[in-house]
């Protein structure tokens, strides 16, 4: 373990002990967790105590209690005072995972983060194979339950049509988005805002913008606590959340593009029912009121133009949204000879 930490120390930095901010930040969403809790804690400090040993401040734990019903708050509070490395947030009420993790990266100050679920499904003794990945050059390294111990149909089967949805619309080809176990450099998820159900499109965000995203089998256990939160609603949620996410990769600039190309298209298809329609009128003697075509061509040309009013008023938008973020429509990787706020 002490050669291991010493690797990462001399290939990236990541364990600068002279350094008052954490190295590694573990995130936790937690509903309605409390029996698992406390075993996981055990494991989990386990592994970090012995991967960490005799680096004093190298990680945190943020658990993220995201609105439980149960004894999940009392038992992260009773863990809390015997570990000060563990940080809990409190969620007023249930906001989904995609807000806790969100949370969690908001008060992390590591420069690794992890994320793990809190059900006892994920094993906290993965998460040096992660580390490892992470420092040969990795910049997302996500967990692929390849031997995934959860119902065939229900969420297995589900699971395998929605990863490869996601990857065919993306891009990026992994086998298992949903996954929670994963790890990130701070850097390329930096400013990332998630909405809705989007936490398991992080690495489709950081390869976007450059990151290089792996993938390591992990293990996984059969849940021994609670019931699961997911059913078959869930690929529809996964569909609509992909169609948004590549609409916002592709278009988020430009939306102009989309809108336009609609508009011009339905326009054109107006002037060819019209002259569909007088073709009829001329060679055939099929009067105009005779015919449905007049108005399916008065009813698209209206459709193309409400798409190219749409799609110059978003492009005002967007403008409007990256002037008032004083946000570049680029990200820079690095800077070489530039004097420091030159």
């Amino acid at each position: 373990m002490a050669e291991f930490a010493n690797t990462l120390d001399k290939t990236w930095g990541f364990l600068d002990v002279d350094h008052p901010a954490h190295r590694l930040s573990v995130i936790i969403p937690v509903c309605n967790e409390a029996e698992s809790i406390e075993p996981l804690m055990e494991r989990l400090f386990k592994v970090l105590d012995t991967q960490f040993s005799g680096l004093p401040g190298a990680f945190e734990v943020i658990a993220v209690n995201d609105g439980s019903t149960d004894e999940s708050l009392h038992k992260l509070k009773q863990q809390a005072r015997i570990r000060p490395e563990l940080k809990v947030v409190d969620f007023r009420r249930n906001y989904g995972q995609t807000a806790a993790l969100l949370a969690g990266i908001e008060f992390a100050r590591g420069e690794v983060l992890v994320s793990i679920d809190a059900d006892l499904q994920n094993d906290p003794e993965d998460i040096p194979l992660l580390l490892a990945r992470l420092a040969e050059g990795a910049d997302v390294v996500s967990g692929w339950r390849k031997d995934r111990r959860d119902a065939r149909w229900r969420r297995n089967f589900v699971s395998h049509v929605a990863n490869w949805m996601i990857s065919w619309i993306s891009g990026v080809k992994l086998h298992d988005y949903g996954c929670t176990l994963k790890a990130y450099r701070r850097e390329v998820i930096k400013g990332v805002r998630l909405y809705g159900e989007m936490h398991r499109f992080l690495p489709v965000y950081a390869r976007w913008m450059g990151a290089k995203v792996v993938e390591i089998p992990v293990r996984h256990s059969p849940r021994r606590f609670g019931k699961s939160h997911y059913g078959l609603r869930r690929i529809v949620k996964v569909t609509l959340d992909i169609l948004v996410v590549k609409f916002l990769d592709r278009y988020m600039t430009k939306p102009i593009y989309v809108f336009g190309s609609f508009g011009l298209l339905a326009i054109a298809f107006s002037f060819a029912t019209l002259v569909l329609a007088l073709c009829l009128r001329f060679f055939d003697g099929i009067s105009l009121i005779q015919t449905p075509l007049p108005l399916l061509a008065a009813m698209a040309f209206l459709v193309g133009c409400m798409s190219l009013l749409m799609g110059l008023l978003a492009e005002i938008v967007v403008r409007t949204y990256f002037e008032s973020q004083r946000r570049p429509p680029f990200l820079v990787r690095e800077l070489t000879n530039f004097e420091a706020g030159g």
